[in-house]
């Protein structure tokens, strides 16, 4: 028999930044360390699986066998280009605007379509993080979720949104049959449940003494509002 555990193990893929999350489980669970380990985002539900992580926040679209997936939120995409790129003339572009455009596409790609919109660089880099590197060099533009943007954000690089194209929605994922308490009080972290908030039974009513059980009922009013009866 194991016991309790004495750490929490979060995974997070490259653009995701946990750090608020992290800061809200220390300050209700001090004495419980929460380990922040970056994986590749091809990797994480392999680690998950092989339970090396308790859990991770991961990109979608993935293979949820065996797997719990609570959808967080989605990201905007965008086109990675040089500052003084024709681009940047305008607040957002589509597909068809990057036809004539040389485009980079990654083998970390995280975008769930066939092939990126524009003419593509057959020699394809290992990274995002490379790519970045030749957008900076003039080779062509990149398409990415916008915290990935962000995370390779350099001086002589901006980038515009993209409409009408594939987002990046982010998970938080964990093993199906380890929903252990640790992990309850992560995903009510996410779910931005407050501390005082339970998944738990209702408490039992105390018996009412002869006095109250003759007093007249008066509404319970809460911050200044009525509170509804439970049903």
């Amino acid at each position: 028999m194991t016991g309790p555990q004495t750490s929490f193990r979060l995974g997070y893929v490259p653009g995701v930044t946990p750090a608020k999350w992290a800061r809200i489980w220390q300050d209700r669970s001090p004495g419980i360390p929460l380990e922040l380990v970056q994986v590749a985002a091809a990797d994480a539900v392999a680690l998950i699986r092989g339970r090396e992580l308790d859990a991770a926040l991961v990109r979608l679209p993935i293979d949820r066998t065996g797997l719990h997936a609570i959808p967080l939120y989605v990201e905007m995409t965008v086109v990675v280009v040089p500052k003084d790129h024709v681009v940047t003339a305008v607040e957002e572009v589509t597909p068809a605007d990057l036809a004539d455009e040389l485009v980079l596409h990654p083998l970390d790609d995280v975008l769930d379509w066939d092939r990126p919109p524009g003419r593509l660089i057959g020699d394809r880099p290992a990274t995002t993080a490379a790519a970045v590197e030749l957008v900076a060099a003039g080779t062509g533009l990149l398409v990415v979720p916008q915290s990935l943007a962000r995370l390779h954000h350099r001086r002589d690089l901006t980038y515009r949104p993209i409409v009408d194209a594939p987002e990046s929605g982010v998970a938080l994922a964990w093993p199906e049959d380890e929903t252990t308490d640790l992990m309850e009080q992560f995903i009510g972290i996410v779910r931005g449940r407050t501390v005082n908030s339970s998944r738990g039974p209702e408490p039992t009513a105390k018996k009412k003494t002869p006095a109250q059980k003759s007093a007249p009922r008066t509404p319970e009013r809460r911050g200044g509002q009525r509170r509804r009866p439970r049903r």
